[in-house]
């Protein structure tokens, strides 16, 4: 995999176990990134790194709980110990799990604000100072964080109160975040994925946010 437009860069994929997590990986690893494959899954995640290097390409298992903030912070470290920086994150982690307040357990909210908000917010604040960085010290002079959203959060339904406070919060943060990180050429984007997509449909957005040239940030892409 070479003469790609990742070319040299490092991204950081978190829920990269399965699903849009592990396709967005095997996608980043073929637009020539190596990639730090972060999730609770062990085995799961060993064998989207065996997929990625028999494709030619390089990626490393980093087996973490980042709902937990010291570990969020060890997987950011690891990532840039072992792969030397850290040019595009995308938080994938995330649970849907749909029901009404009558009769939903606390134990599930508790769960999705974990996973969708705390492991979200926990990575990104790791992260920052390595994309600033990156942005400054490599060729393409511009760094990516791409956050992975939900069309539940442009639009809430009933039975997914909290899911959408998650998803609708994801938006907020991106978009401070963005005006933030502006300066620092480092580009915040949402993909807001609808429930029928294949995980390789989401894989294509992503990768086309961040193998833009670095004059064009796309901050939102709505795929149905």
């Amino acid at each position: 995999m070479s003469g790609q437009p990742l070319d040299g860069a490092v991204a950081l994929v978190t829920g990269a176990s399965s699903g849009i997590g592990a396709a967005t990986a095997l996608r980043l690893a073929s637009e020539g990134a190596a990639v730090a494959l972060v999730a609770r899954r062990g085995d799961h995640l060993n064998q989207v790194a065996d997929d990625i290097t028999t494709l030619g390409g390089h990626a490393i298992a980093v087996i973490a709980d980042i709902t937990e903030p010291e570990f969020a912070s060890q997987a950011v470290e690891d990532t840039h110990d072992r792969l030397g920086r850290l040019d595009v994150l995308v938080n994938n982690a995330g649970i849907m799990l749909f029901d009404t307040a009558l009769h939903t357990a606390i134990e599930e909210w508790d769960r999705m604000i974990s996973l969708n908000v705390s492991a979200l917010v926990h990575v990104t604040h790791a992260a920052v100072p390595y994309l600033i960085d990156a942005a400054a010290t490599s060729p393409r002079q511009v760094a990516d964080l791409v956050n992975v959203g939900s069309t539940a959060g442009r639009v809430a339904r009933p039975g997914g109160s909290v899911y959408s406070l998650t998803k609708f919060g994801l938006n907020g943060f991106s978009e401070s975040l963005r005006q933030e990180l502006v300066s620092e050429r480092v580009r915040v984007s949402v993909v807001q994925p609808g429930v029928t997509l294949r995980p390789e449909d989401v894989a294509d957005a992503i990768a086309y946010i961040v193998t833009r040239e670095r004059g064009v940030a796309v901050n939102e892409i709505l795929v149905r």
